[in-house]
């Protein structure tokens, strides 16, 4: 049997793949996802999207190599433009900013019609993704906060449904920032991560506090100001 290793945070991307689903991995990069997604019964085809020519090329030989041509087809191409209409039925996004995942997803829409379920993870501005999820008829089932080689990840999984639902009892704000499921589970890897943001955005806006005031500032600071809020909130 070949075999292909993943990390555990892709690892945990492919866990939430439905069986027999026709994937679609979007920047997949060396295409370790659809590979393992294939060679272990996840899913029954597979496209890896690359937009540029040294990923792809690696995906190209790494899906040779396996002898998975015929399951897997590598396109290059700028995020959901590799696919046809109706062609997958999940679609993963990893190791990418939270706003260009959601650009990706808010500028290929009319690809997204069939797609039962979205696996997104983003390494940061995660709040980016929740917001579009929510605005865009996606109800976010599920979330996991793992740390990895001294990265702490969030990985969240979505399905077409009632985007209200998973927000229910924890304050909008809060949980667009933080993750409801994140909020009501709060791991260690959990509090690590805010105790951290909430050091960050303290000392941020103890330096702005000392400068001179503008216009921008001002606002800068309210905006710093109410975030520190919502995570003392979530945090006490």
């Amino acid at each position: 049997m070949k075999d292909i290793q993943l990390s555990n945070r892709l690892l945990t991307v492919a866990n939430y793949i439905p069986p027999h689903s026709v994937l679609a991995d979007i920047g997949s990069d060396h295409a370790y996802l659809p590979c393992y997604a294939i060679l272990n019964y996840l899913a029954k085809k597979a496209i890896a999207g690359e937009i540029n020519d040294g990923p792809y090329q690696a995906a190209f030989n790494q899906v040779a190599r396996l002898g998975l041509l015929s399951k897997i087809s590598v396109r290059k191409g700028d995020g959901l433009s590799v696919l046809k209409k109706n062609e997958a039925t999940c679609i993963t996004i990893a190791g990418m900013g939270g706003t260009l995942i959601k650009k990706i997803l808010e500028e290929g829409k009319e690809k997204l019609s069939k797609v039962e379920r979205l696996i997104l993870q983003p390494n940061i501005y995660a709040i980016e993704i929740r917001k579009w999820l929510y605005e865009n008829g996606w109800e976010l089932i599920d979330e996991k906060i793992l740390e990895e080689d001294c990265h702490i990840y969030e990985v969240l999984v979505a399905e077409k449904g009632v985007p209200s639902r998973s927000y229910k009892g924890v304050s909008l704000e809060s949980a667009f920032l933080m993750g409801p499921f994140l909020i009501k589970e709060r791991n260690e890897t959990f509090l690590k991560k805010w105790e951290h943001e909430l050091y960050h955005w303290e000392q941020v806006l103890k330096q702005l506090n000392e400068a001179k005031e503008t216009d921008v500032l001002i606002k800068k600071k309210s905006e710093i100001h109410h975030m520190i809020s919502c995570i003392r909130e979530v945090m006490k």
